[in-house]
């Protein structure tokens, strides 16, 4: 992550915001769960998190921005995804500390969590039923699209934001 910053400042200068937003899912039964799959998730989801706030708490101008990404499925716990919902769980938590203390700086620290968006990381292993039925639980019966994930993104990233601070916008279409 280090080594991003520095690219980034080399190329433009004082970094003013950092999005989070790498993540995998690998849907395991607690019981089947193996070693590989609870580090791959881990380092990915949370790791990677930390990593880069922690960057980001040393080198975001003041007045910057701070994204990460939870999810929709903290409020729908389905089975299998015990391991991902706690890397999202921890997400938020440290979003609201990390919040509070940049807050002398005026970094805003903030979450998205997204529902059921039409990505490949949404789709893959899902079968078209599955996928169908997703779609079918949301109110405006359809999947999110990513231009719907983005334009919140943009809005914590945006001047607007800025008394938005410590908090995960659910953007769900009010699945949950």
């Amino acid at each position: 992550m280090k080594d991003l910053f520095d690219q980034a400042e080399h190329a433009y200068g004082n970094v003013r915001a950092l999005v989070s937003s790498a993540g995998l899912i690998r849907p395991s039964l607690m019981k089947d769960l193996n070693e590989a799959q609870l580090a791959e998730q881990l380092d990915t989801n949370l790791r990677g998190t930390i990593n880069g706030m922690r960057e980001a708490a040393r080198r975001i101008i003041d007045g910057g921005r701070i994204v990460s990404m939870s999810s929709t499925t903290l409020a729908l716990n389905p089975p299998g995804y015990g391991i991902y919902n706690a890397t999202k769980a921890a997400i938020e938590a440290l979003t609201r500390v990390v919040a509070k203390e940049l807050g002398g700086r005026r970094i805003t620290v903030n979450a998205v969590a997204p529902g059921p968006v039409e990505t490949e990381l949404f789709v893959t292993g899902k079968s078209q039923a599955e996928i169908d039925r997703m779609a079918e639980a949301a109110p405006f019966k359809r999947l999110g699209q990513p231009h719907d994930i983005a334009e919140v993104v943009a809005f914590l990233l945006s001047d607007a934001a800025g008394w938005v601070n410590g908090q995960v916008v659910r953007a769900n279409g009010g699945l949950a």
